[in-house]
């Protein structure tokens, strides 16, 4: 079945959406891309049921919408970000005066499955290093890159976006310290180890200026044409190492997210602590890794004790 066309005063909905949610919110491009997807599918629902205006969504439309998507195979993750996405353009629109009533108040979506996040054990970490050193050994600028990525990644925690949007200038090498801009432009300081700071600087000295063009400006991490490194690049190298390391079912950069937080928590790590690191908003987002950290406790204990 053909997706229906959209409306005229429909999509200029979604555009004035987007407009407010990188202008006021300070959203990257990548979350607004994610929120205008969800919000296309929902208004090209309601198109298919003839509604030509925000005025005729309600919340039928809106439960018929996630009944469609969960009858497509949708996981209840997926539904449950599509019913936010819808509860957050729902409740802009009434600010915005676009709507009198909110039909999204009382819409629900299936609870989400609870996951542990994909966490490496210390000894995979090591393992992951010394590979990444190994291919860093002779001195090619792309393996020195490779291992001053994965160090820091490993050390601070920070997300792939976050590492790829680092400047020279965010490092202070005296204090081993990281300036980091985050989710809705929030900056947070974020220490890192004695390995992360001689990579980095292994980089610095003979990696970057081999790299390193007209266009680099002061992007600390280059791709190979001399522009700052670019997402997709950081993931395709973090997810060949993890894929060569063959036991572990952990994918890309935010396994090493994942690693960073549950293996300080293991060390006795305050957890307030862990959550300015991570750059999370709420203490309960970083609440995971408690639970991480229990069930490696449980596998632990079941695979050890004699009685377990």
């Amino acid at each position: 079945m053909p997706t229906p066309q959209i409306p005229a005063a429909l999509a200029s909905a979604a555009e004035g959406f987007a407009r407010y949610l990188e202008a006021e919110r300070g959203r990257s491009a990548h979350t607004v891309r994610a929120y205008l997807s969800d919000v296309g599918s929902l208004l090209a629902h309601a198109a298919s049921e003839g509604i030509e205006d925000l005025a005729g969504l309600e919340l039928g439309t809106l439960r018929r919408w996630l009944g469609s998507q969960s009858e497509a195979g949708m996981s209840r993750a997926t539904l449950a970000r599509r019913a936010a996405t819808a509860r957050a353009f729902t409740a802009w629109a009434v600010r915005e005066e676009l709507i009198e009533a909110d039909p999204a108040l009382r819409l629900k979506a299936p609870k989400r499955e609870k996951s542990l996040p994909g966490v490496l054990h210390q000894r995979q970490v090591l393992r992951l290093v010394e590979d990444v050193e190994s291919a860093a050994a002779e001195g090619a600028p792309v393996p020195l890159r490779n291992r001053a990525m994965v160090e820091l990644l490993y050390a601070t925690g920070v997300r792939v976006g976050e590492l790829a949007g680092l400047d020279i200038d965010d490092l202070n090498p005296d204090r081993r310290t990281l300036r980091v801009l985050g989710k809705g432009n929030k900056e947070r300081t974020v220490p890192y180890g004695l390995p992360a700071a001689l990579a980095v600087d292994d980089w610095l000295r003979r990696g970057r200026p081999a790299l390193a063009a007209e266009g680099s400006g002061p992007a600390l991490f280059l791709g190979v044409r001399g522009n700052r490194v670019d997402q997709r690049q950081v993931r395709s190298v973090v997810h060949a190492l993890l894929e060569a390391l063959g036991d572990t079912a952990a994918t890309g950069p935010h396994a090493l997210r994942h690693s960073a937080a549950t293996h300080l928590l293991d060390g006795g790590a305050d957890l307030r602590a862990v959550q300015e690191i991570l750059g999370h908003s709420s203490l309960a987002t970083t609440q995971i890794y408690t639970h991480v950290s229990v069930e490696r406790l449980r596998q632990s204990y079941q695979q050890a004790h004699p009685r377990a």
